[in-house]
C-alpha cells in the first residue's frame, strides 16, 4: 500500500469516533491489551505522563512536552484528534511520524492476522506506543482519547497522572453528572503514582478524586489549591505570568483557559522534578514561550489571518465556551462567527454562551458526524436568539465571513475541532 491507501484503510476498516461518533466507541481494554501484547508491550520502554480531563488536555500535553524538549529530553507526544494531517497525532520532539512508518505499521498489522477488530483509536494508540519505542524516547506524554478508566491509553503505567478539569461532555459515554465523569477520568490514577488535578472545584468532584487516590495509595495534588504565580497580564507576545517558581514566564498560548492550564502545568512539572527528573527554570520558560514551534500545536486561539483579523479555536464544549464566550463578546457587532458542531453534542448551553451581537454564519464539517447547518441555525435561533446565514461548506463560509467582516472586522471560526481543521486545511497551515 502507498500512504494514501494506508490512511484510507485506517479510516474505512477501523471505526473512527471523530467521524461517526458513538458507533465507534469501544469501552474496555481487552483489545488494546491484545494488540499491545502482539507488539511486545512497547510502552514499557519509557516513562510516561498520562493526561486526561474535559478541557485543556491538548495544551497541557504540548506545553509539558515543550518544556521537556527544552531540557534536552527526547519526547514522544500522542494527542488527538488531528487537524489536518493524521500524523499530527504522534510526534517525537515535534516531528510527525513519517509516511513510511505509518505504512510499515499497518502492513505489519495486516500480516499478523490477529483475531481482533480494533477501533481506529485502539490501532493508532499502539502505533504511537511502538513508534516511541523505536524512536528511543526518554519520556512520552500521552493524552487520553475519551474518558480515562476504559480509554485505550489506560493500559499504561505512568510516572505521573494529570487530570486537567471536569465538565459535562460526552455524557452518553461517560455519565450525566460531573461526579460520574470525574469517576471515569479518575480511572487513570495508578497505584502509588502521583496525580495532579488541575481544577478539582466542586465538592462532589473533589471527593471523587480524593477517594480514588486513597484507594490507589497515590499522592494527590490539587493545582487550584496553590498559588503558582502572583499575577497574569496580557502582553504583545502572550500571557505574562509573574512570580512563578521559575521566575516570570511568557506563555505563547493566549486563550483565557490557559491561565488555569498554566497552574496545572507548573504543578505537573513540580511533580516531575520531585520524581527525580532534571528540569531547569530556563527550560520551563523556553517551553512556555515556544510551545507551538517546538511541538506543532495549532488551533488554540490561533490567529490565521489579517484584514480582517481571523481567529480559530478548537473549544467545543461548555467548559471551553465559558472562556471563549466572554472573550468574544468584547468585540460586539464587529465580530463575525463561523460556527458548526457535531450532531451528538447537546449544544443548547453552548449557544447561550455565545455573543449576542455578533453576525453568524452556520456551517458544517464534511464528516458524517456533523450537525446539519440548517438544524444548528434553527437551534441557535430558538435556544439563544442567534441569527445568521446558512452556508454548509466550511471554506465557503469562511470566505463569506471574511468578505462581510471587512478589513477592520474580526472573524472567529470554531464550535467544532473539525470546523477548525477544514479552515486550517484550506490555508495550508
Amino acid at each position: 500500500m502507498n500512504y494514501k491507501e494506508t490512511i484510507e484503510f485506517l479510516y474505512n476498516a477501523t471505526p473512527q469516533f471523530e467521524r461517526i461518533g458513538a458507533a465507534a466507541y469501544k469501552p474496555g481494554l481487552d483489545t488494546a491489551r491484545m494488540l499491545d501484547d502482539a507488539w511486545g508491550n512497547p510502552h514499557r520502554n519509557y516513562p510516561i505522563v498520562h493526561v486526561a480531563g474535559t478541557n485543556g488536555k491538548g495544551s497541557t500535553c504540548h506545553t509539558i512536552a515543550a518544556i521537556l524538549q527544552s531540557q534536552g529530553y527526547r519526547v514522544g507526544l500522542y494527542t488527538s484528534p488531528h487537524l489536518v494531517d493524521f500524523r499530527e497525532r504522534m510526534r517525537v520532539n515535534g516531528n510527525m511520524i513519517s509516511h513510511e512508518e505509518v505504512i510499515a505499521f499497518v502492513e505489519q498489522y495486516k500480516k499478523m492476522n490477529l483475531n481482533v477488530s480494533p477501533s481506529f483509536f485502539e490501532l493508532t494508540t499502539i502505533m504511537a506506543f511502538d513508534f516511541f519505542a523505536r524512536s528511543k524516547v526518554d519520556i512520552a506524554i500521552i493524552e487520553t482519547g475519551l474518558g480515562g478508566r476504559l480509554d485505550t491509553t489506560n493500559i499504561i503505567d505512568p510516572r505521573l497522572c494529570v487530570i486537567t478539569n471536569i465538565s459535562l461532555d460526552h455524557t452518553a459515554q461517560l455519565g450525566n453528572t460531573v461526579e460520574q465523569i470525574a469517576g471515569e477520568k479518575a480511572g487513570i490514577i495508578k497505584s502509588g503514582k502521583p496525580v495532579v488535578i488541575g481544577n478539582g472545584s466542586g465538592e462532589g468532584v473533589h471527593d471523587v478524586f480524593v477517594a480514588k487516590a486513597k484507594e490507589m495509595c497515590a499522592n494527590i495534588t490539587f493545582a487550584d489549591e496553590f498559588k503558582w504565580f502572583d499575577s497574569v497580564e496580557r502582553i504583545d507576545t502572550g500571557l505574562l505570568y509573574k512570580g512563578t517558581y521559575a521566575g516570570d514566564i511568557v506563555g505563547e498560548l493566549t486563550g483565557d483557559c490557559q491561565v488555569e492550564n498554566c497552574a496545572t502545568i507548573l504543578c505537573s512539572i513540580d511533580a516531575l522534578r520531585k520524581s527525580g527528573m532534571k528540569i531547569s527554570d530556563k527550560s520551563i520558560i523556553d517551553g512556555f514561550a515556544h510551545v507551538m514551534n517546538l511541538t506543532g500545536l495549532a488551533g488554540r486561539w490561533m490567529k490565521i489571518g489579517e484584514n480582517p483579523t481571523t481567529i480559530c479555536d478548537t473549544g467545543h464544549n461548555e467548559g471551553g465556551w465559558q472562556y471563549l464566550g466572554p472573550r468574544l463578546s468584547q468585540y460586539g457587532a464587529e465580530l463575525t462567527m463561523v460556527v458548526g458542531f457535531v450532531k451528538d453534542k447537546d449544544v443548547s448551553h453552548i449557544l447561550g454562551m455565545m455573543p449576542k451581537n455578533a453576525n453568524y454564519i452556520f456551517t458544517q464539517a464534511a464528516i458524517p458526524r456533523a450537525m446539519e447547518a440548517t438544524e444548528l441555525a434553527e437551534l441557535a435561533t430558538s435556544e439563544a436568539g442567534l441569527k445568521g446565514k446558512i452556508i454548509p461548506d466550511v471554506v465557503s463560509a469562511m470566505d463569506v465571513a471574511r468578505l462581510e467582516a471587512g478589513e477592520n472586522g474580526i472573524v472567529f471560526i470554531g464550535g467544532s475541532t473539525y470546523i477548525v481543521a477544514e479552515a486550517l486545511g484550506k490555508l495550508g497551515v
